[in-house]
């Protein structure tokens, strides 16, 4: 459960419960320490309140003197619970982020069958293959510099903006990008991203927002979702997908086939669908 406090007047927050009571047995919070969590219709001090009354019975030696009044109207007049948090809508974010990412691949290796390019050398080149993704950042660094959205995002009704709203310089841009690609994503490669994205969405329960945001003191704005333009990002979502494997397949396959020769009599006899050979 998410807990807010209240240290030296300022609003602190928030903080898991189990954060909170290893603060008590350090010393750091006391039994009169405003607090709140969702369900309180007030602040409280923090030994009024049922999840952690019990750690004073245990950190807070006994006395005979009375406890110190509290101010009227400290926790009712003076303060006010804070703002619920903002929804986040990670799973929309998500999607668009992985729209970005597979439009470009699909965009990626056409433009490579198109020029002529080794399909098969590129597939073999681990330099390559690692840092596929790399350009995609280079240009999300300019939209959302520029725009403030990229197509996944404009897709879904998704702006990044600074917090008086200005949209980012080009050098907050960049290096947001690059928070991305390194945590957010991993580069893009298989566990690695599933990785990093588990990692990040941890971090950003925590925080309130991912940490590419939370660092750089962005915001990111949310309109309604449009119903048209969530049929499109799907259909083109799947079309980058097939053209993928269009243009990839015949040779993953045909490298199987060589690696594994009980596979090319029937790699022979049934032939994956694909673009012709340039």
């Amino acid at each position: 459960m998410d807990i807010w406090i209240i240290r030296d007047g300022e609003k602190r927050g928030p903080f898991h419960d189990y954060e909170v009571r290893c603060k008590i047995e350090d010393g750091e919070l006391s039994a009169d320490t405003p607090a709140w969590h969702e369900g309180l219709a007030e602040w409280k001090p923090l030994i009024e309140i049922d999840l952690f009354s019990r750690e004073f019975l245990v950190v807070v030696p006994p006395t005979t003197e009375p406890p110190a009044a509290v101010e009227p109207g400290l926790f009712t007049t003076r303060l006010s619970p804070p703002p619920l948090p903002k929804a986040t809508y990670y799973g929309r974010r998500f999607w668009a982020r992985w729209f970005d990412l597979i439009a470009y691949a699909g965009l990626w290796w056409f433009s490579m069958w198109a020029v002529g390019q080794d399909i098969e050398g590129v597939i073999l080149s681990a330099w390559v293959m690692i840092l596929l993704y790399v350009p995609w950042f280079g240009i999300e660094s300019f939209l959302i510099h520029r725009f403030g959205t990229t197509p996944g995002k404009w897709l879904l009704g998704i702006k990044v903006v600074n917090t008086d709203g200005s949209l980012l310089s080009l050098s907050a841009s960049i290096i947001r990008a690059l928070r991305v690609m390194f945590t957010g994503v991993g580069f893009g490669w298989g566990l690695l991203a599933i990785f990093c994205q588990t990692l990040s969405l941890i971090t950003a329960k925590r925080l309130g927002s991912p940490i590419w945001d939370h660092a750089g003191g962005h915001q990111v704005l949310i309109t309604a979702i449009r119903p048209l333009r969530v049929a499109s990002l799907v259909i083109l979502f799947i079309a980058a997908l097939e053209l993928q494997m269009v243009v990839v397949s015949p040779y993953i396959f045909e490298i199987a086939a060589k690696e594994y020769p009980a596979l090319k009599k029937a790699y022979d006899e049934n032939p994956p669908w694909h673009l012709p050979k340039r």
